[in-house]
């Protein structure tokens, strides 16, 4: 699926939130994994409207990355009931060519055996970490998040100017 390969294809999300000083915006690395399928097979995309196409990404794919909790970002992402947008896009592109997703969802931490399956995501993304002492002790005593989106847009020029997917989590789906 469109959405998948595009976010698969980068490793850096511009996440925004608010919090009580306003809105602010920050970088993660982020790997992406741990989705599950929806139950009933569907086509990769089925029409939405003129302007795009609703895939099938079943509950929807799982980010995670890793920030402290005493960050500014950290503190109001551990917020109950904190919403998040965020962007994923490679700089330098050409207008005709801009590929990038648009998104909103929410964090959460994770703890014992799903932040090891994070964790395993994460670092297969990023094997540098497990090659690095220094780096993995550090990261490893740092806090692991999931960011799981409840909409999705990408943005795709190089299929013609304004293409776009979206996806959009179905209602009483769970986030985990």
């Amino acid at each position: 699926m469109a959405i998948r390969r595009a976010l698969a294809a980068h490793t850096t999300l511009t996440l925004a939130y608010v919090d009580e000083d306003g809105p602010q915006a920050c970088a993660v690395l982020y790997a992406t994994g741990g989705a599950t399928a929806s139950s009933s097979p569907a086509p990769d995309r089925a029409p939405d409207s003129a302007h795009g196409h609703r895939p099938d990404l079943g509950s929807g794919p799982a980010l995670y990355f890793v920030t402290a909790t005493t960050t500014r970002h950290g503190r109001a992402l551990a917020e109950p009931d904190a919403r998040v947008a965020f962007t994923v896009q490679r700089d330098g592109q050409e207008w005709g060519e801009l590929t990038g997703i648009q998104g909103q969802g929410r964090c959460r931490i994770l703890a014992g055996a799903e932040r090891a399956a994070g964790w395993r995501v994460y670092t297969e993304r990023f094997p540098f970490v497990e090659q690095s002492d220094r780096l993995r002790d550090a990261l490893e005593r740092t806090t692991l998040w999931e960011l799981r989106p409840d909409w999705l847009r990408l943005i795709d020029n190089g299929q013609g100017f304004g293409h776009k997917e979206e996806w959009q989590r179905p209602e009483g789906q769970p986030l985990s």
